[in-house]
């Protein structure tokens, strides 16, 4: 068994708690319900899916998937520049700015000092396959749409996405399957206490595509619970409590702690997930008695819920499962999770109170993140 959770600042942080807490002053979501906050909490909130039968002129037809209705990257960015923008990227770069949007000019003004962390799947696999089969079939190899041949790098979802919003900090991609998200917040809270920036964009992005619904038919196996494809975006602004306190922002949740393990056989991967919470909530310096909202990935149900329950025991949280609701997002999983769990803040509503974002991935990643109420 591997821990891949990094220990420690890199530089010495204030004696100021307010510098040392690190909260999320705001969050945005592109989801299958719509875009916005709204959208998703009254999605969420209503247990309504968002799963239902595909149009066959978009996306195949024959399928049941979540994807976001009616998108069009034009609609909400405007015309320039958005013609050749891939689906995922224009999710997130949507996301964004429907976020910077709702906070003000004051949150970009210094450039250089805010960041973004951004988790994604594989990429755009469908302009990846499309660029490879033109390659194949063209008359020549190199007769191929130039335009597309970015959208199949790795990182341009978080390089798009900086450069439209003009965002000079550290820029990250992180492909961490679907616990992307959570993977994307652990970073973003070492960058921010290592001194390396101010404030940190931070989030996941995917897409629902026909070359997606192949990869997943070829990769399925044994294991884990099958559900429809979703897709979506969601991004967060994460900062100190001193910053946000500064400039009038209030937080919606803090950060305690995040931790994540390895589980060679993820069908077992119970036991590494409770040893992850555990872990969490021993560095947040809590008890399990103040988990009291849990949204697991659902992925592995059954060994998920074992390990959860193995650490709250009697305690009862409100469970929230996305999944039914909104599909195998697969990069943006876990940060639907967290958005759900920020929508549904009625279940953690106290000071002391904790929400527990969990996952056990198909490729052995296992981990956890703890949200709390800000002061």
């Amino acid at each position: 068994m591997t821990t891949i959770e990094a220990t420690g600042p890199l530089r010495p942080q204030s004696a100021d708690p307010a510098n040392r807490t690190l909260v999320l002053s705001g969050w945005s979501a592109v989801t299958p319900y719509g875009v916005g906050r709204d959208a998703l909490r009254d999605g969420v909130l209503s247990g309504r899916s968002a799963v239902a039968e595909q149009a066959a002129d978009e996306f195949g037809g024959g399928v049941r998937a979540a994807v976001v209705p009616g998108f069009k990257a034009a609609d909400h960015l405007g015309r320039k520049g958005t013609r050749s923008m891939g689906r995922s990227i224009a999710f997130a770069v949507t996301a964004i700015d429907v976020l910077l949007r709702e906070l003000g000019p004051e949150v970009t003004e210094d450039p250089e000092r805010i960041g973004l962390v951004l988790g994604v799947g594989q990429g755009n696999v469908q302009a990846a396959m499309d660029f490879t089969r033109g390659a194949l079939t063209a008359s020549r190899p190199y007769h191929v749409d130039a335009l597309r041949f970015p959208d199949t790098f790795l990182n341009r979802a978080a390089g798009q996405s900086a450069i439209w919003h003009g965002l000079k900090g550290p820029n990250t991609t992180i492909a961490g399957g679907r616990l992307s998200a959570l993977l994307a917040i652990g970073y973003a809270v070492r960058l921010c206490r290592g001194g390396h920036c101010r404030r940190l964009l931070v989030g996941a992005t995917e897409e629902y595509s026909q070359a997606r619904v192949l990869l997943v038919d070829a990769a399925s196996g044994p294991g884990g619970t099958p559900a429809p494809l979703g897709e979506g975006s969601v991004v967060a602004l994460l900062e100190s409590a001193a910053d946000a306190a500064a400039a009038g922002r209030v937080p919606v949740a803090t950060v305690p702690a995040t931790h994540f393990r390895a589980a060679p056989d993820p069908t077992t991967g119970g036991d590494e997930l409770a040893a992850c919470v555990r872990a969490a909530l021993a560095k947040a310096g809590a008890t399990a008695d103040r988990i009291r909202l849990v949204a697991p990935l659902g992925e592995y149900a059954e060994q998920e819920e074992a390990g959860i329950r193995a650490v709250t025991g009697d305690f009862a949280p409100h469970w929230l499962r996305c999944r039914p609701l909104l599909g195998d997002a697969f990069a943006a999983s876990a940060g639907l999770q967290l958005s759900a769990a920020l929508a549904a803040g009625q279940y953690w509503p106290e000071r002391e109170d904790l929400a527990l974002i969990t996952g056990i991935d198909r490729d052995g990643t296992v981990g956890c993140a703890l949200l709390g109420r800000p002061d």
